[in-house]
């Protein structure tokens, strides 16, 4: 969305949260709240969600089809909640790996 009280050379704007930013600074500030949030990611969770986002994962393990020796991907695992759950299920002989863009994440993620 470019202002239109700016000259046509503007950069884009977007929303985030209740600001419009330029667009080559919404994916900085994305990754600035999780970072800021990861070490809390999992209580904000709970709290948000009431608990239910627990049912959530495991419906997702119970339909994932996983087993012993199987190789998986967490794709957007953020703190490797279902990839924990996951390396249970493929046991000494499979493998899980754990993939998220945000750096903090996979930290906390990793010391799980």
């Amino acid at each position: 969305m470019n202002d239109p009280r700016k000259g046509a050379d503007a950069e884009p704007t977007t929303h985030f949260g209740y600001q419009n930013v330029p667009e080559s600074q919404k994916a900085k500030k994305v990754a600035e709240v999780f970072h800021s949030v990861a070490a809390k990611y999992d209580l904000m969770n709970d709290l948000m969600s009431g608990g239910i986002h627990r049912l959530w994962k495991r419906f997702t393990i119970e339909l994932s089809g996983v087993r012993s020796g199987n190789r998986v991907l967490d794709i957007a695992g953020g703190t490797g909640d279902l990839t924990r759950q996951l390396s249970r299920l493929v046991g000494p002989t499979g493998e899980v790996v754990l993939a998220d863009i945000n750096a903090s994440m996979l930290k906390v993620g990793r010391d799980k």
